[in-house]
């Protein structure tokens, strides 16, 4: 009975010892990747849209890394691992353009880092001086792929109170106005579900097993 007391008890902590890895993700370049974002803007932003989204770009795989291009202060190249560190909880969503190929999904990467560098735009307005994020993901997808993606809404249709609606208009953005959110683009028929809402780890499509990014609740500061 000591014996068999013994073994128990070290298989016990053998299976408390083991921790399960979340699943591995390929991403490729051109694909689509939305989180929560920590901004100060993210809670209104996903109870406006009815959606847990409040912040998206667009994934580069480069020689020199994965990257995120996305529209912050100012449109920022992100490496993909600290992109995701700055979510909450770290999980994610990624999205792949359905029947674009290598060349159309470069195309619409290299759209969206011609604007690297612009400022972020806080009104939403649908123009190029200044961008915001899901802004930036559906000209690039309109410019380098020839693709429509996401809706645009009228910011007094959204799932705002009359005092929300009023504090917009003093912060410059009309409730008359259209903008497109990041959880439009979750539904959109134009694009397929690699993953939702995971806590994942992401690699390069083609990256060696074990070279993986992975998420976590980790939260570096980022001006929006």
């Amino acid at each position: 009975m000591g014996l068999l007391f013994r073994l128990t008890c070290l298989g016990a902590l053998i299976g408390v010892g083991e921790v399960t890895q979340p699943p591995e993700v390929a991403v490729q370049s051109g694909d689509v990747v939305l989180q929560a974002s920590t901004s100060e803007r993210s809670a209104l932003i996903r109870k406006a849209s009815r959606s847990p989204y409040s912040h998206v770009g667009v994934i580069e795989v480069a020689k020199d890394g994965v990257f995120v291009i996305e529209a912050v202060q100012p449109v920022s190249r992100t490496p993909l691992s600290k992109w995701v560190k700055r979510g909450e909880g770290g999980w994610v969503t990624v999205l792949r353009a359905k029947g674009l190929d290598v060349a159309a999904r470069n195309r619409v990467v290299t759209a969206a880092k011609k604007e690297l560098g612009k400022p972020y735009d806080a009104r939403y307005r649908w123009d190029d001086e200044r961008l915001y994020c899901s802004e930036l993901v559906v000209k690039a997808f309109a410019r380098g792929a020839s693709l429509s993606v996401g809706q645009q809404e009228v910011v007094k249709t959204l799932e705002l109170s009359d005092e929300e609606l009023a504090l917009a208009a003093k912060l410059g953005v009309s409730p008359s106005q259209t903008l497109v959110t990041p959880g439009s683009l979750v539904g959109d028929e134009a694009f397929e579900v690699i993953a939702e809402k995971s806590s994942l780890s992401l690699r390069a499509e083609g990256q060696g097993e074990g070279q993986a990014t992975r998420g976590n609740s980790s939260r570096p500061p980022i001006k929006r």
